[in-house]
Order: structure tokens, then sequence, then C-alpha cells
């Protein structure tokens, strides 16, 4: 089977820097170049608070990194004491985090940071549980493009804290040749070819670029074993089979496994956590799963003011 893949985000400068670029609109939003007028009314500058972070639910930790980033970006003399890592299961009533600073940027903060943590841990504890309900199978869940816009290396980041993989980040990072792609030429001469000509076409094209975009992964869409059987011979290195069922999936593994056993083969489209351990099970490499990012519930995550001596307000 091919061993290559799409690149895999980690926690990178690029990541950072698209987090700092939402983080100072989530300032915008919120404070508008101004202030927090209810802080200012009734709280002392000075005054110090300490809080914690802590998990309503049990799930699965991501984006402890860009809550160092939000707080930065607010106020950078608030400490933060990760407690936890990224990726980690935990239990509901759990201690993520402490933070400490002026309790007025705390208060600033808050909400930001809790959305921030509270989105992107729920794609990963929704992506666990898919990886977890096909632990007896050899497949692989990915990731698709269905992110929020200008999320999209945070939540892709949040995939893999999960266990997931991560597909394409962008249309920059692969050739994926999609029924739309072939629709498109329905009615040019020039523009008009079958999935396996289309294949031969974006080979032939990548042969012509430098080295280092030679190595972009080439994969097509089919819906039918015919298609299937047409592609194959043309060795695309992933073929994806669109809302096929189970019965047909396993088909399309055999057929794959006798003409093509170096093709990985991808199974997408309307798969959620009922049908994924039955996708699983027949074969396929890959499955993809839109609603890691799309559909995924928040982690119900809180912050807990501590009410000690230590940080109590002075009158």
């Amino acid at each position: 089977m091919a061993t290559r893949d799409y690149r895999q985000i980690e926690w990178n400068a690029e990541v950072e820097d698209d987090c700092r670029k939402l983080i100072r609109l989530a300032v915008r939003e919120d404070l508008e170049r101004l202030y927090d007028w209810t802080s200012v009314a009734l709280i002392p500058d000075a005054a110090p608070g300490r809080a914690r972070v802590v998990a309503r639910k049990p799930g699965t930790v991501a984006g402890l990194p860009a809550a160092a980033v939000t707080l930065d970006e607010y106020d950078p003399d608030i400490e933060w004491q990760p407690l936890v890592h990224d990726g980690d299961v935990v239990t509901g009533g759990q201690t993520l985090a402490e933070i400490s600073g002026k309790a007025r940027s705390l208060l600033a903060v808050e909400r930001p940071l809790l959305n921030l943590l509270g989105h992107l841990s729920g794609i990963a504890t929704l992506t666990r549980q898919f990886v977890e309900a096909i632990a007896a199978a050899p497949a692989r869940i990915y990731d698709t493009r269905k992110t929020t816009p200008g999320w999209r290396r945070l939540e892709k980041y949040a995939v893999r804290q999960g266990g997931g993989h991560n597909h394409r980040l962008g249309l920059f990072d692969g050739i994926l040749i999609k029924d739309n792609h072939l629709a498109l030429g329905a009615g040019a001469d020039d523009l008009t070819y079958s999935p396996d000509e289309a294949v031969r076409r974006a080979q032939q094209f990548l042969a012509q670029l430098d080295e280092s975009q030679r190595e972009l992964l080439v994969e097509v869409e089919v819906d039918s074993l015919d298609q299937l059987r047409e592609v194959l011979p043309a060795a695309p290195d992933i073929v994806l089979l669109d809302n096929m069922s189970p019965a047909l999936l396993r088909e399309a593994v055999q057929l794959r496994n006798s003409l093509a056993p170096g093709v990985e083969l991808e199974a997408s489209g309307g798969i959620n956590l009922e049908s994924v351990a039955s996708i699983a099970a027949t074969g396929v490499e890959r499955i993809s799963v839109g609603a890691l990012t799309h559909s995924a519930e928040w982690l119900d995550v809180g912050l807990d003011w501590q009410t000690d001596r230590r940080s109590s307000l002075p009158a």
C-alpha cells in the first residue's frame, strides 16, 4: 500500500500566526479598542485575580498552545500554567490550567479563552470517538476542508490531537479530481475526459513541475465500481469512493486488490459514529469525515475563580 500522505498539522509558526490573527479579531469584537466598561466601573486596576480552567464534561483536550497565545494578546503579564497536555483525555471537573493576573484582564479574556478551548477540544473529542469506533480495523480517520473560514489550521490541529489524520490543507496541497472537475468539461471537447484520463493528465502535469511539486498526491473521486475498474490502471495514489454502501465498498476493495494493490481507497460521504465501524471493516484504508469539523459539539469548559485571601479584590 502507498505510504505517502498529505501534510499533517502540528503546532508550528503557521498555526500560531493564524491563531494570533483570529485572537486579534476577537479582541476587537469584545473591546473595539476601548475598555471592558463593566470591569473598569467595578474593579480597581491593580486588583489581582486567580482562576482555574475546568472541563465540565469528559473529553479530549486541544488548544492549550492557542490559549497561551490568547492570553498573550490580551495581557502578556497573565500567568498561564497548563496542568494537562493537548491530546489528553480528561474527566468532568478536571482542572486543565491555572491562570493569574490582573482581575480586569482575566475578565476580559475569559470568554474568548473558553470559546477557543471549547471549540478545539470539541473537535478533538469527536475525532477520538471516531478513532476509537474503528480501533479493531487498520483504517484511518481523516478530516476534510469543511472547516470554519480562517480556522482551518487550528481545526485540523485539533483533529490530530484527537488521534485523526489530516486530509489536504488546501487546494494547493494536492490534486483531488472530483466529479465537478469532470462535469465542467461536459460541453467542451478539449475538457472532456474520463476519471482515468484525468488522472493521467494530472500525472503528466506534475511531471513537468519542479521536484518539490512532483510529490503532490493525485486522488480521484468515483461513485461506481465501473469507474473504479477504469481508473485503477492509471495508478492514482488514492481513489475516493463517494457514498458507497459497505457492500459496495467490500467489492471495491476486492477489485483494487486484484488490479492495483498499491492504490489506497478512501470512503467518504455521510459517515457517522453509527456507520463508521462497518465501513472500516470493509478494508478501506481511509475514511474522511466532514462532521469532525463542521458538526463537533463544543466541550463544556469553564473558569472557576479562586476566592481565597490572596486573590480577593481590595476594598
